[in-house]
């Protein structure tokens, strides 16, 4: 007699080195899917795609034909459907694997860049005065420098004060910066529509964390009425970051190492006693 655990296994290929590959390449996939989409709008959908499909399996177990066909019938349209609901998660996921290193800014030319927008975000934070400011890094924002006043012009501190003068022509909406150039002002930015930070976070801190969610850029916010200083990388944002955490990621290579440091130095920042709770301000 035969025993149990030398029995094949009927239906299963035999595991080969390309077979495991392939499983590895597919699992990773799927987890950095996971990792894209958790924490966002996209979660709760796939949760509910999950729930339709307990449900079509409950259907026919239970020979409810009638609901069984239903969901068989708009199973085709899924894929498209898919799509469209999912298009950010995907548009993000593609750009972050089409990425290449930029070689057009040295280490002396971003540590000018970052002191003059240092002296710019200090100044403003001072006289509470407004401000959005967005650094480029490897994915292009051309879509986003379109939509506003192009400058072209050497970043210098005065030159973003300028800009952000109340009431001033340009003072509404971002500053984009391209290496060392100023490349536009005045941009409209998408803005984060998470009802739960819509609540407590004004329309410059929203914007912020909407950029990032689209590219790699670093989004830097100056509140109105406050002076508050805060920082949105990768869509996620830390309210009244110190000067130095902000000087750490202008300055540092758009690595995945250096990025996961710059993440941990802002949530140490964030832990040190700054609160989530903003008030709403006007763009």
């Amino acid at each position: 007699m035969q025993r149990s655990t030398d029995l094949p296994i009927s239906g299963f290929p035999p595991l080969t080195p390309t077979a495991a590959i392939d499983i590895l390449v597919v699992a990773f996939l799927i987890y950095q899917f996971i990792v894209l989409v958790r924490g966002r709008r996209a979660a709760q959908i796939l949760t509910g795609i999950v729930i339709l499909i307990a449900i079509y399996i409950v259907s026919v177990m239970a020979g409810l034909d009638l609901l069984r066909t239903l969901l068989a019938t708009l199973a085709p349209y899924t894929g498209f459907a898919l799509i469209v609901m999912f298009q950010s998660e995907i548009r993000r996921m593609l750009a972050r694997m089409g990425r290449k290193p930029s070689l057009r800014f040295t280490e002396l030319e971003r540590r000018e860049v970052a002191d003059e927008i240092l002296l710019a975000l200090s100044h403003l934070s001072q006289q509470q005065f407004g401000a959005l400011i967005v650094v480029e890094r490897k994915i292009g924002l051309r879509t986003f420098i379109e939509s506003g006043q192009g400058l072209d012009a050497r970043i210098s501190r005065d030159l973003l004060c300028s800009i952000f003068q109340p009431h001033g022509a340009l003072h509404d909406g971002a500053v984009i910066v391209q290496g060392d150039r100023v490349a536009a002002a005045s941009c409209f930015l998408p803005l984060n529509t998470n009802p739960q930070q819509a609540m407590t976070l004004g329309t410059r801190h929203r914007a912020a964390i909407g950029i990032t969610e689209e590219a790699d850029c670093i989004a830097l916010v100056v509140s109105e009425g406050t002076g508050r200083i805060s920082m949105a990388v990768h869509g996620e944002i830390t309210l009244d970051v110190p000067l130095q955490v902000i000087e750490t990621a202008l300055t540092a290579r758009p690595k995945g190492a250096q990025s996961q440091r710059e993440g941990a130095a802002s949530r140490s920042a964030t832990a040190e006693g700054t609160s989530i709770d903003a008030p709403v301000e006007h763009t």
